[in-house]
């Protein structure tokens, strides 16, 4: 709207201009025409049309100057609030400053900019290629902490395993298995306490295991197999089998038997510690032993002794509370399933039995407090025929089934068990019948 008001109002102003100057030129004409018509021109005349050039031609710059006022007036108006021309009729210098023209400098930080934002590719026909991102060193750094701590770990599960071979607990598991009878949860349970002591070297206290059950069902035998077994293993000196009515039948002697198994003990497990070996002690009769004994045993396993005493493993047998046991076992006789196995059968026992047995044994000293109990259950009629058939045949008699059922029938049941037959003497007498054969 302003572009076209300023072109009318330039427009008008030339043609008053033109209007103007026409009559201008009218009158002088008019006036040359008198003069021609008449006859003699004068100088009057002559003047008179010069004077009239003159006016002309001033007045012909003040209206020139006047209009370009006014266009200059019009487009200065026409820029204030109003969006500028596209086009501009008149392109004057006026106004400008020199620091409104671009400098050299200006321009070549403008081509430097255009270049670093410019991003070049092969002119080949072909897929562009993407500029690479380098990876960083810190990375293969990780990867290698990574593998080298693999490699630690994997080394240390070899040495637990290499540590748990040297004690060959799989070839003790079938000795076991092949030579107790009857007592295959009460096994289990301690093999699983030697497995989880012996899988690593370094302990922070004992491993002290307490079997309990009443007369013949295999607590004495089941140690002599132990103490057989780590001898091969670890050597003959450290092991220690200690029977109390051999090693200390006289109570007055108590208190010297006490310093000597102590002393014995301490010579043990500073030689296990050079070879690097774990020992084992196994007291059987534990019943039978004396006060001072108890404390200074107590004083060995409770007590925050060096590294080297607490790499040792402690085994104690004994009929304590098999009081307990035989009740239990005789009058939950109809709700232990036939389908049952072993393993469950001892789990139930073990979970009824231990707190009566734990107990029971605190009252007598705190040795047990130290001590994981487990139960040894009563023999069955089928159990003894086992160890009737084991025994015959490390005799050399013929495993004459009648036979062995007629020597099994032989032996005291304990009466009320509602379909079970619970030996009263375990295995006890089987060697004394097979020798009368």
């Amino acid at each position: 709207m302003s572009d076209q008001g300023s072109s009318t109002s330039t427009s008008q102003t030339d043609g008053d201009f033109e209007g103007e100057l026409d009559e201008e030129v009218e009158s002088e004409e008019g006036v040359k025409e008198k003069g021609r018509d008449s006859p003699t021109p004068s100088l009057s005349n002559f003047s008179a049309s010069l004077r009239a050039v003159i006016r002309i031609k001033q007045k012909y710059q003040a209206m020139k100057k006047r209009r370009q006022e006014m266009v200059l007036g019009l487009g200065a108006g026409a820029l204030v609030g109003a969006p500028g021309r596209t086009s501009p009729k008149i392109f004057t210098f006026d106004g400008l400053t020199p620091s409104a023209f671009p400098t050299l400098s200006s321009i070549q930080q403008k081509k430097k900019k255009r270049r670093r934002k410019r991003v070049l590719f092969p002119t080949g026909g072909g897929r562009k290629a993407m500029p690479r991102q380098e990876r960083s060193r810190a990375t293969y750094c990780l990867y290698l902490l990574l593998a080298i701590l693999f490699l630690q770990v994997y080394n240390a599960i070899e040495n637990l395993d290499d540590h748990v071979l040297r004690y060959d607990l799989e070839g003790l598991d079938k000795m076991l298995r092949r030579e107790v009878f009857g007592q295959q949860g009460a096994v289990d349970g301690l093999l699983s306490h030697l497995k989880d002591y012996l899988s690593t070297y370094v302990h922070n206290k004992p491993l002290v295991v307490s079997l309990h059950g009443p007369s013949g069902v295999g607590k004495s035998h089941l140690g002599r197999l132990l103490a057989g077994h780590f001898r091969s293993v670890v050597g003959e000196t450290l092991v220690l089998q200690y029977y109390v009515l051999h090693h200390c039948p006289q109570e007055a002697n108590a208190l010297e038997c006490a310093r000597n198994l102590s002393s014995h003990i301490s010579e043990m497990v500073e030689r296990a510690e050079e070879e690097e070996k774990i020992p084992l002690f196994i007291f059987d009769e534990a019943e039978h032993m004396h006060k001072e004994i108890l404390d200074e045993l107590w004083q060995l396993v409770a007590s925050k002794q060096s590294n080297e005493y607490l790499n040792t493993i402690y085994l104690f047998l004994s009929n304590l509370g098999h009081g307990h046991i035989t009740k239990h076992m005789l009058h939950n006789s109809s709700s232990i399933s036939m389908a049952m196995t072993a393993s469950g059968r001892h789990s139930n026992l073990l979970k009824e039995l231990t707190p009566i047995l734990r107990n029971t044994l605190e009252k007598l000293h705190p040795l047990w407090t130290e001590a994981d109990i487990l139960p040894l259950s009563l023999l069955e009629k089928r159990h003894v025929m086992e160890c009737f058939l084991d025994e015959m045949t490390r005799e050399g008699f013929y495993p004459d089934h009648t036979n062995i059922e007629r020597l099994a029938g032989e032996i005291d049941y304990y009466p009320g068990a509602e379909g079970r037959e619970y030996s009263q003497t375990g295995c006890k007498q089987v060697v004394a019948k097979v020798n009368l054969l």
